[in-house]
């Protein structure tokens, strides 16, 4: 399969929760775009000329009003993108299921994050399993949570709960300042069966290393932050490499060529999992099938809806 060209878009800082965990700084767990900033978001992912997949993360996506009231709707209307979203699944399920409905032929992945600090696996369970019959029957669904060192007793029970209902769990290593968390031997053990032998980045996030391995961040995978910033990957920003320039001053430009990872450890399993390392075999997904040819073809008109025909409310934070 080919690769999945992909962005990943922090469409907001703002969270509703606040994990001891989360590889994110209390610093970058604030604030969302302006509407004229949305706007020219919008515009930047209509300019694209070819179609991409945009996963939108934060902070918590459907914290920001502006999500639902215009970002959504917009890129429905105005481009013919694939939707993905990561989301902790608090958002009242009306709301959940409005996405799931306006998203209907366009949607790829929704990657509901289980965090056993705020809410319990059986409330969370029962909302997903809501959102899985609205969704699109081609998109993907996944349960991810984070392997907490010596919480994870609570995860194997909150698993059983999870493949109760027909879902499968995608468990995470835990990342800190640039590595991973250290386990005790009683938690390395737990952890294997959580994930099983040797698993793949489509089975379970082990932060795995691919240094060496030509990539295709900064060229058909980048990351772009709320305030227009885009950068080749993670990893890169986070040693303040690999930046492509900002969409709100019109420098943003990918790279032309893949080149060799150089860092010690792959975050996400985004990239991975889109086909972007070398030797790595992407994740198979119903909903690429239809669009594995979308490099050769003209972008076509029929997929945009128009935005009279999507009841959305005023743009508030």
């Amino acid at each position: 399969m080919k690769r999945q060209p992909t962005i990943e878009w922090q469409v907001c800082g703002t969270c509703n929760y606040d994990c001891s965990y989360c590889i994110q700084s209390k610093v970058y767990r604030t604030g969302h775009p302006t509407p004229e900033q949305v706007e020219q978001f919008l515009q930047f992912f209509a300019g694209l000329p070819k179609r991409f997949e945009i996963k939108m993360t934060g902070g918590e996506p459907f914290a920001f009003r502006g999500f639902m009231d215009r970002i959504v709707p917009g890129l429905i209307e105005r481009t013919p993108h694939t939707i993905s979203v990561l989301t902790n699944l608090s958002a009242p399920l009306s709301l959940i299921e409005r996405f799931a409905t306006l998203t209907q032929g366009r949607l790829g992945v929704v990657s509901a994050s289980l965090h056993l600090e705020f809410t319990s696996p059986e409330s969370f369970v029962e909302k997903a399993v809501l959102l899985r019959a609205k969704m699109d029957p081609r998109s993907h669904l996944t349960i991810n949570t984070v392997l907490v060192p010596g919480r994870l007793s609570a995860v194997l029970a909150a698993r059983d709960i999870v493949e109760q209902a027909g879902l499968k769990l995608f468990p995470q290593i835990m990342k800190i300042d640039g590595g991973t968390a250290s386990y005790s031997n009683e938690d390395q053990a737990m952890i294997a069966s959580l994930v099983g032998e040797k698993p793949t980045p489509d089975r379970a996030n082990m932060a795995p290393s691919y240094k060496g391995k030509l990539c295709y961040a900064g060229v058909d995978y980048l990351v772009l932050l709320q305030n227009g910033d885009g950068w080749s990957c993670r990893t890169a920003r986070r040693f303040k490499q690999g930046f492509l320039g900002n969409v709100f001053a019109g420098t943003l430009k990918q790279w032309e060529s893949a080149s060799p990872c150089p860092y010690n450890i792959c975050p996400c399993t985004v990239p991975a999992n889109r086909g972007m390392i070398e030797g790595i075999s992407a994740a198979q997904r119903k909903y690429q099938q239809e669009h594995e040819d979308s490099d050769e073809k003209e972008l076509p008109d029929a997929t945009l809806i128009p935005l009279s025909r999507l009841q959305v409310g005023d743009f508030r934070a």
